[in-house]
């Protein structure tokens, strides 16, 4: 396995944020960009909190991948790319942020809980279960994808990503998610989909040092309710369900995850940059 090479987005947020202010990182749901899932949503945070998101490989800003990847690559691959960022900023490498992501990222997330808890200071994990579905459905999709490309996903994912009605009602959102979809690199989402089949957390997650909140639609048929429910019991940390959503919470519900969001983070404040409070 090889750790890829990510791509971060930095968010403008409505007051340019303090060299000091503490980092959110958001991570994307397979098939999307950071950028068409968490804009709505980093754009109602305040301006004292510096908001970044990363790509998947082959989706959105980010690389191809030219080699196989699993979700613990993927968590390290974020490390670096945060210190890239930091670096690139002038600010100290290897401290404690904030992190929130959907499906795919939120289960990066949880690899984060496991591999590295000292590098978070809290986790908003949206739409994400120990268990990201049946292997063998991963990688049958990993095939067709490999060989006729992510279209094939397009009617499905619609199915699956949002909650009855918001194709109509946000048709400009929904089909730029699709669109990112459409445009992801096949064997790059094709990877990705072998990550998620080789990848379970359950039974290995359990109360730490980091502050969980966990957040699903109400409509969410990828990850119910109830799956949601047991990873926020498994990790110690709180349920929040959200009515009116499907799977991507922070595209269909903007206004909800950025209040939540904002209050995970003022809840458990660093004393300084990088310092847990």
């Amino acid at each position: 396995m090889t750790v890829p090479v990510l791509t971060l987005v930095e968010f403008s947020t409505r007051r340019a944020p303090s060299p000091q202010a503490p980092l959110v990182v958001l991570g994307p749901g397979l098939g999307t960009s950071a950028a068409s899932l968490w804009s709505a949503v980093a754009h109602r945070l305040e301006g004292d909190l510096r908001v970044v998101g990363w790509d998947l490989p082959g989706h959105g800003g980010s690389a191809p991948a030219g080699e196989p990847f699993g979700t613990a690559e993927l968590a390290q691959a974020v490390l670096e790319a945060v210190d890239r960022y930091r670096t690139a900023a002038g600010l100290e490498t290897g401290e404690p942020f904030y992190y929130a992501g959907t499906s795919l990222g939120g289960f990066v997330g949880l690899r984060l809980l496991l591999d590295a808890p000292h590098r978070l200071r809290a986790a908003v994990l949206v739409g994400t279960a120990a268990r990201e579905g049946e292997p063998a459905v991963w990688t049958e999709r990993a095939q067709l994808v490999a060989a006729a490309g992510t279209p094939t996903q397009v009617v499905g994912s619609a199915q699956r990503w949002f909650a009855p009605g918001f194709l109509e009602r946000d048709p400009v959102t929904a089909t730029e998610l699709l669109h990112d979809l459409q445009d992801a690199d096949r064997l790059s989402y094709a990877r990705a989909c072998e990550a998620l089949a080789g990848s379970d957390t359950d039974g290995r997650l359990g109360t730490g040092d980091v502050p969980v909140l966990a957040v699903v639609g109400a409509h969410d048929v990828a990850t119910p309710p109830g799956a949601v429910a047991e990873l926020a019991a498994a990790t110690g940390g709180r349920l929040v369900v959200v009515e009116g959503a499907g799977h991507l919470v922070p595209a269909e519900r903007p206004q909800d995850v950025a209040r939540l969001l904002d209050e995970h983070v003022r809840a458990h404040p660093m004393t300084s940059e990088g310092a847990r409070a």
